[in-house]
């Protein structure tokens, strides 16, 4: 049998994150750091994404920082140089998303063009930019972080706010990420190289708590343990589907929701 280590560890392998210094994206670079990976972070925001590369080689972790956005239409070519000259990648997360949020009414085509390019063209030209440096792994991991909002429709009743409900452009953007990963994944199954997608659900910041607890409890009511989500907690599915303790998983949408969509 094969050790903890063995199966979970990720010395010697190479991660890439975008979004990597956000909410969850810092929870899940955590992850991959504290099982040995080099980590690439990967954001639009140098001083944020500095100030966190510092805080990780502190801790004595091995990262670096790429800025740009991998999103934009306009700066592809740089993308696709980019991950042309890794000459090895062993676990890609695609993280990232771009989205203004907007009632019902304001909501313009180009919000959901700005939305899908982040999370869905955005998974697919990093792919297609990183499969010869996935390939070269022999045994690469790509993660796309959908949301439950791809599976389900929010519940109108909870959110008595019109800004805290999810928005209509970033659901169908989600359910679109979790059928590309599937298309992926059968794609690059003859490489060796698996695609899944963690779908989280409520995961709000502490500050949600703060400014309104009551919206926070009816989150928490939502879920089959009464209480939504803290930022860690994405970190082990994280590293189960990054490492070789999920060799024999692919094409799959792995719910993280507390029980959300189950009901």
């Amino acid at each position: 049998m094969a050790e903890m280590s063995d199966l979970f560890g990720l010395e010697g392998c190479v991660a890439f994150v975008s979004g990597a210094a956000g909410h969850l994206g810092r929870a899940m670079t955590d992850v991959l750091c504290d099982a040995g990976a080099h980590v690439i972070l990967n954001g639009r925001d140098d001083a944020k994404l500095a100030a966190y590369e510092s805080e990780l080689l502190g801790k004595g972790h091995s990262v670096e920082r790429v800025v740009f956005d991998v999103a934009d239409v306009a700066d592809s070519a740089a993308v696709r140089a980019f991950f042309s000259k890794l000459p090895r990648l062993d676990v890609l997360v695609n993280n990232a998303i771009s989205m203004t949020p907007k009632p019902f009414a304001a909501l313009e085509p180009a919000d959901f063009e700005k939305t899908y390019a982040s999370s869905v063209t955005a998974a697919f030209e990093s792919v297609r930019a990183a499969r010869p440096a996935l390939t070269a792994s022999g045994h690469a991991s790509v993660i796309n972080i959908a949301s439950m909002y791809g599976s389900v429709s929010p519940d109108a009743r909870i959110y008595a706010k019109p800004e805290q409900a999810s928005p209509f452009h970033y659901g169908p953007a989600k359910a679109a990420l979790i059928q590309l990963t599937r298309h992926l994944a059968a794609e690059l199954g003859p490489q060796n190289i698996r695609v899944n997608a963690l779908v989280p659900g409520p995961f709000p910041r502490d500050s949600v708590a703060k400014d309104d607890p009551e919206f926070a409890k009816r989150l928490a009511a939502k879920t089959m343990l009464g209480r939504t989500g803290q930022a860690g907690e994405i970190a082990g599915p994280l590293l189960f589907l990054a490492s070789k303790a999920s060799s024999f998983v692919t094409g799959a949408a792995i719910a993280v929701d507390g029980g959300w969509t189950a009901w």
